[in-house]
Parts: C-alpha cells; sequence; structure tokens
C-alpha cells in the first residue's frame, strides 16, 4: 500500500492513488495533469524523503465552493450586531499514480518468472514418456 506525503498551496496531504482531494484553490483548468511537490514516499519498504523518481501525478476535476461559515460579532449593551458569512474557494484532484516506474518495472519481472516456470515443466514430463515408450518396443 503506497502513499506518498505532497505539499498543494502551501498544505501537505497524505494521499493514495485514487483518492480524491479538496484542496485550495488552484489556477489549473478541468481535466488538467500536474505534479505537486513530493515530500515523503513510503509504504513499499522503508520511507523516502523528497524521492527524485517518486512522481506523483494528479488531475483536476473541477472547482467547486466549500460550505458557509457563519461569523457572528456582537458587543453588549451597545446594539452592535454585524453578520457576514464565507465560503471558501475550492479544487477537487484525484491522484492518478504514486512512483509509476516502479510499477512498471514490477510487471515484466512478474511476466518472466512466470514463463520459464510454465515451459520447465512439460519438457521433463515428455522426456519421461519417450524413454518408457522406447524400453516397451524394445522388449
Amino acid at each position: 500500500m503506497t502513499y506518498a506525503i505532497i505539499k498543494v498551496a502551501g498544505k501537505q496531504y497524505r494521499v493514495r492513488e485514487g483518492e480524491r482531494l479538496l484542496v485550495d484553490r488552484l489556477n489549473e483548468d478541468e481535466g488538467a495533469t500536474f505534479a505537486p511537490t513530493v515530500l515523503l514516499v513510503g509504504g513499499d519498504g522503508g520511507p523516502q524523503l523528497e524521492p527524485s523518481d517518486g512522481v506523483v501525478r494528479a488531475k483536476v476535476l473541477g472547482q467547486t465552493k466549500g460550505p458557509k461559515i457563519r461569523i457572528g460579532k456582537y458587543k453588549k449593551r451597545t446594539g452592535y450586531k454585524r453578520h457576514t458569512g464565507f465560503r471558501a474557494a475550492l479544487t477537487q484532484i484525484e491522484i492518478e499514480s504514486i512512483g509509476g516506474k516502479k510499477k512498471a518495472a514490477a510487471k515484466p519481472k512478474a511476466a518472466a518468472a512466470a514463463k520459464p516456470k510454465a515451459a520447465a515443466t512439460p519438457e521433463p514430463e515428455s522426456a519421461d514418456v519417450a524413454t518408457e515408450t522406447v524400453k516397451e518396443d524394445e522388449s
């Protein structure tokens, strides 16, 4: 289970592949892909601080606003009351991949290991069968 700690818009987030986040508004178009700053990659083996090959790809899903926050000011005995509200401008992003180079290298190893085992198993059986057939013909 690979995870990464990334820095987006001055804040740090712990993310995994396929995870969706709401971050402060980014100046990216919807559907754009970008690479945030990677501070740490961990999960497989020991954690790596600021990895050179730890590439994280994120996709912008859209712009949205956060929930409304009500703010009230009040001073007793003076009649002073003020109310206002605030909605944060946010961007929803999805983490597409973490360290894509490592996954590409892992797939060929598994495929290469499976092929020799399958090829090695039929050869000894066919050699034994051929030897028995020859002995039966000679007798």
